[in-house]
């Protein structure tokens, strides 16, 4: 399951990431690790997520959102 498969208002843990390296660790860097808990905050037509990692909000297009393997909570 994707990031982009959550429900809004779902919360779920970060499983891996599947992007190219410089992308994925640019979002470690930010704090998104296995095992983090995320929530989703929103959905755009767009296919763009919005989510609160750790008190911070981030917006993700759809490529990234699509790499981001998640679990449920």
């Amino acid at each position: 399951m994707t990031l982009r498969d959550i429900k809004i208002g779902g919360k779920c843990k970060i499983s891996c990431i599947k992007l190219r390296d410089d992308t994925a660790r640019r979002l470690e860097m930010l704090g998104l690790t296995q095992h983090t808990p995320v929530q989703l905050l929103n959905k755009k037509k767009s296919g763009a997520v919005i989510v609160k990692v750790r008190g911070t909000r981030f917006a993700f297009g759809r490529e990234i959102a699509e790499g981001i393997e998640v679990s449920e909570d």
